[in-house]
C-alpha cells in the first residue's frame, strides 16, 4: 500500500516538474556572461591546458630532483668459462653454474649540474604564464560573443515592441477613420488607406517577433542551453553615459591588459630560454648513480653489496644539433618579435575604432532620442487635422511613416551605443571586468 501511495505521487509530480522545466529562463546580461564563462567548451578547454601546463613545471622539476628505485629478484645464471675469457681453463670445467642469485635494494640516480634542466624548468613554468594568458583570451572572446548577441536580442526585443506600439496606433487610426465615415465626415478612401497601413504594421510585427525568436535560440546556442528552454531577457535596452576617454589612455591601458601581449610575451621568456638551453648544451654534466644491494646465493645468504658512480660528460661532436636548435631558437624569437608590433599595431587600430564609434554613437543616441520626440508630436497634430476635417488622412499615414524611421533609428542608436562599449571594453581587455563582475 506504501509503494503503490508513493508511485502515484511521484506520477502527480512530473506535471508539475514538467512545467517548471518549460518555464522560461529569465537572463540578466550578467548572467548570461557568469553562465557563458561555466559552460563555454572553449573556456573549460583552456583551463584544463592551465592544469596541463602546471603539470609540465612539475614533469620538468622532477628531472632536478634525484631518482630513485627499489629493486627485489632472483635469478638463475650459467656462466661459460671459455667464452668468458676466451679460451679454457686447464683443470677447470667449461662452465659455471647453474646457481641462483638473490638481491634486494635500492638504485638512484641525480643530476648534479646540467643547466639545460633549469632552463627546461623555467620554461615551463613560462608555459603556465603562456597558458593562464590564452585562457583570459578566449574568456575575453566567449564574453565578447555572449555580449554582443544579448545586445541584438535587447534590439529585437525592443523591435517587437516598438511594432506592438505602431500596430495599436495604427488600429486606433484605421478606428477613428471608419467612425469619421460611419459618420459621413470621412471617406473610403481615408479608412481604406488607414487599413493598409494596420496591415503593414502587422506584418513588420510578424517579422520582428521572428527576428527576437531566432537572436534567442542564437543565445541559447551559446550558452549550450536545452533547446527546449525559452529564453526570456530581464534586462531592457538602456543608455550608459560615459566620461571622455583619452585614446592615449586607453590605449596604454589595453597594452598592458591584453592577455594576447603577455601570451606573447611568455613565449618570447620561452623561446630565450629554448635559446640558452641549445647554447648551455656545449657544457659539461656532471651526474651521480649508485646501487645498493642486499645480494647472495638465497635470502639466508645475502651481505651488501654496492658501488656508487660519479660521471663527467663533456658533448664533443653532437652532429650539428646544438647549431641547429640555437638556430632554430633565434628564428622563434624574430617569429615572436614580429607577432608582438603585428598585435599592438592591431590593439591600438581597435582601440581608436572603438572610441571613434562610441563618440558617433553618443551623437547619434542624443539626435534619435530628439526625432522620435518631433515624430510623435508630428502624428499627434496630423491626427488633430484629420480629426477637425482641415486635412484627410494621407498627412496621417506620413507621419505614421516617419515616426516608424524615428523608432528604428533610435533603437539602432541604442544599439549601436552599447555595442561600441562592449567593443571599447574588448579593445581595452575589459570585457570580464565589466560585464562579468
Amino acid at each position: 500500500m506504501t509503494s503503490r501511495l508513493s508511485l502515484i505521487l511521484a506520477l502527480a509530480l512530473v506535471p508539475c516538474a514538467l512545467a517548471q522545466d518549460a518555464a522560461p529562463l529569465k537572463l540578466t546580461l550578467h548572467d548570461a556572461v557568469a553562465m557563458a564563462l561555466q559552460k563555454n567548451p572553449l573556456v573549460i578547454l583552456a583551463n584544463l591546458s592551465v592544469g596541463q601546463s602546471h603539470q609540465d613545471v612539475r614533469v620538468a622539476r622532477s628531472a632536478l630532483l634525484p631518482q630513485g628505485v627499489g629493486t627485489l629478484g632472483e635469478s638463475a645464471h650459467r656462466i661459460n668459462i671459455d667464452t668468458a675469457f676466451g679460451s679454457a681453463i686447464p683443470g677447470f670445467p667449461q662452465h659455471l653454474g647453474p646457481f641462483d642469485v638473490f638481491q634486494t635494494g635500492v638504485e638512484f640516480n641525480a643530476t648534479i649540474f646540467d643547466l639545460t634542466l633549469w632552463h627546461r624548468y623555467h620554461s615551463s613554468q613560462a608555459g603556465v604564464t603562456a597558458a593562464r594568458a590564452q585562457e583570459m583570451t578566449v574568456r575575453e572572446e566567449s564574453v565578447l560573443l555572449v555580449v554582443s548577441q544579448y545586445l541584438g536580442s535587447q534590439r529585437a526585443a525592443a523591435d517587437v515592441a516598438a511594432a506592438q506600439s505602431r500596430v495599436e496606433l495604427a488600429q486606433a487610426l484605421y478606428d477613428q477613420a471608419a467612425d469619421l465615415q460611419k459618420n459621413g465626415v470621412g471617406t473610403g478612401i481615408d479608412t481604406l488607406r488607414a487599413n493598409v497601413q494596420l496591415q503593414n504594421e502587422k506584418q513588420r510585427l510578424i517579422v520582428a517577433r521572428t527576428q527576437l525568436q531566432t537572436s534567442l535560440f542564437g543565445l541559447a546556442r551559446l550558452l549550450n542551453i536545452d533547446p527546449q528552454r525559452s529564453i526570456e531577457l530581464a534586462d531592457q535596452v538602456q543608455f550608459f553615459q560615459t566620461p571622455e576617454i583619452s585614446a592615449d589612455q586607453t590605449l596604454a591601458h589595453a597594452y598592458s591588459t591584453r592577455p594576447e601581449l603577455r601570451q606573447i610575451a611568455a613565449q618570447q621568456h620561452q623561446a630565450e630560454l629554448a635559446l640558452r638551453t641549445a647554447k648551455d648544451a656545449r657544457l659539461p654534466t656532471v651526474t651521480a648513480t649508485g646501487v645498493w644491494v642486499e645480494q647472495g646465493l638465497g635470502p639466508t645468504s645475502v651481505i651488501p653489496v654496492y658501488q656508487y658512480e660519479g660521471d663527467l660528460n663533456i658533448p664533443l661532436f653532437t652532429g650539428g644539433r646544438i647549431r641547429a636548435e640555437q638556430a632554430k631558437a633565434e628564428l622563434a624569437i624574430r617569429q615572436l618579435q614580429q607577432q608582438e608590433q603585428e598585435t599592438r599595431n592591431r590593439i591600438a587600430l581597435e582601440v581608436k575604432t572603438a572610441i571613434a564609434q562610441l563618440d558617433s554613437a553618443r551623437n547619434e543616441v542624443t539626435v534619435a532620442n530628439l526625432g522620435i520626440d518631433l515624430a510623435r508630436q508630428e502624428v499627434e497634430q496630423a491626427r488633430d487635422r484629420f480629426q477637425a476635417g482641415v486635412a484627410n488622412n494621407i498627412e496621417v499615414i506620413t507621419a505614421q511613416d516617419e515616426l516608424a524611421r524615428a523608432s528604428d533609428n533610435q533603437i539602432a542608436a541604442l544599439y549601436r551605443y552599447n555595442q561600441s562599449r562592449a567593443g571599447l571594453a574588448h579593445a581595452a581587455g575589459q570585457m570580464e571586468a565589466l560585464y562579468g563582475k
